[in-house]
């Protein structure tokens, strides 16, 4: 069956500000209490997906979450109408109701992580949202997350949809951007990679000390359970604490890897070479290419700072693979010589192609953050009723939408505006009309 991957983006949501929540993550600390452009960031990242779109790839659009999320403050003891609701949290909690307020769900990657058809025991293509308990202002999103998801994949006879793993530190959750799949083709069976930063039930294990290690070797073990997965054809690879500690939060900071590529950079696991004999073991039917980025060509620092890592593999049409990366790439003089001399080589990667993703950069989401993939066959979207896949009128439709309910500037202090409510809740109504996916969010389903 011909098969494509299709990157579902996430939008970016009318609260997008920076309130430096994501601890670990240095990008959104360092840029905490700045002005944001919740119309830009929307905008940009709408660019992207047409750029893409135009070039033949097949792109999807995944919507943002409902915030202020006033039933997360209601369940949290706040009383009264919505506006004394959330007037209440940010006199007496502000860092609850910062969370509340955030737009982080715009960073699909780690919605939900997926596994086709192709490599279930069932051969339903699965889908698990992430519980993102290492974080309060994620922790919130694996609900409204399972809703898209479902309305979206549907058909009971193709998708099953999981609920997310049980809270708590033992099985916390980062979805996606700590999962990768190799295959010869996107419809044909593939190795799963997942990476973990810590185990849970074992102290004595290596783990980071600076910073949090969000996803647990226990919850990456249970997602490949529920998706029915070949043990022979599954990978369990720890993160280098090191590297966690110097502010890589995901793995998709320090390694991206599509179909039969791993770039990755040298200090990116612990016990390196194992990961790569497991690999290369499992993999044995594919013409794996592992691409290994010196730490003295590009340091940790350095890909931090660029989010070299977090770009996309994409595979376009005549079969070569195109890295999109974001424009702090170009500007950094390591890591941009580094692209140079890679293209230049003789791998898959021909070609760079660099956008403008200053907004979510600021917050600590380059271009990977912002996707979720899906194997789909052209049937599959054929009948997917939602009204998601990308082509110029939605693209000329979305913009139009972001042009009239988003505003051009965020502060600290507007976010605490209780119009945001009304904003928010207008705006969401008329995109789940024009995604056609009906009652997805809570204020949506309480009122109907």
């Amino acid at each position: 069956m011909k098969c494509r991957e299709v990157n579902f983006d996430g939008l970016v949501g009318q609260t997008h500000n920076y309130a430096g929540l994501s601890f670990g993550n240095l990008a959104s600390g360092n840029n905490a209490g700045n002005i944001a452009n919740p119309r830009a960031a929307a905008r940009q990242g709408l660019a992207k997906m047409k750029a893409l779109s135009d070039l033949g790839l097949k792109q999807a659009v995944l919507p943002p979450h409902e915030r202020p999320h006033l039933p997360t403050l209601r369940q949290l003891g706040f009383q009264g109408s919505d506006r004394e609701v959330f007037e209440s949290a940010w006199r007496h909690t502000p860092e609850l109701a910062a969370g509340c307020t955030s737009a982080a769900a715009m960073w699909v990657a780690n919605a939900a992580t997926v596994s086709p058809w192709a490599d279930t025991a069932d051969e339903f293509t699965h889908f698990t949202p992430a519980n993102l308990t290492s974080m309060f202002h994620r922790s919130i999103e694996h609900e409204t997350t399972g809703r898209i998801l479902q309305a979206i994949f549907s058909d009971k006879n193709r998708y099953k949809h999981h609920a997310a793993l049980p809270a708590g530190v033992h099985f916390g959750d980062e979805g996606a951007a700590n999962h990768t799949r190799f295959c010869n083709d996107y419809g044909a069976p593939g190795v799963e990679l997942f990476v973990f930063g810590r185990y849970a039930f074992q102290n004595n294990q290596p783990h980071p000390v600076e910073f949090p290690a969000r996803q647990t070797f226990e919850a990456s073990r249970a997602v490949a359970t529920l998706h029915q997965l070949d043990p022979e054809r599954t990978i369990f690879a720890q993160q280098n604490p090191a590297v966690i500690d110097a502010g890589v939060f995901h793995n998709d900071v320090i390694a991206v890897g599509d179909r039969n590529l791993l770039l990755y950079h040298e200090q990116a696991f612990l016990n390196t070479q194992d990961v790569l004999n497991e690999i290369r073991s499992k993999t044995s039917d594919q013409s794996i290419h592992l691409i290994e980025v010196p730490h003295a060509a590009v340091s940790v620092e350095d890909a931090v700072k660029s989010y070299v890592f977090n770009s996309q593999l994409l595979q376009t049409e005549n079969d070569q693979t195109m890295i999109v990366a974001p424009l702090e790439c170009q500007t950094n003089a390591s890591v941009s010589a580094y692209l140079d001399e890679l293209i230049a080589q003789d791998n898959p990667i021909q070609s760079v192609k660099y956008f403008d993703l200053r907004q979510s950069m600021k917050n600590g989401g380059g271009p990977a953050c912002l996707r979720l993939r899906v194997v789909m066959s052209k049937q599959d979207i054929q009948q997917c009723e939602a009204n998601v896949f990308y082509n110029d009128p939605l693209h000329d439709q979305l913009g139009e939408w972001v042009d009239k309910h988003y505003r051009e500037r965020l502060s600290p202090a507007e976010v605490r505006d209780p119009d945001l409510i009304t904003e928010c809740r207008t705006a969401l109504d008329e995109l789940t009309q024009l995604l056609n996916l009906g009652s997805i969010y809570d204020f949506q389903r309480t009122s109907a």
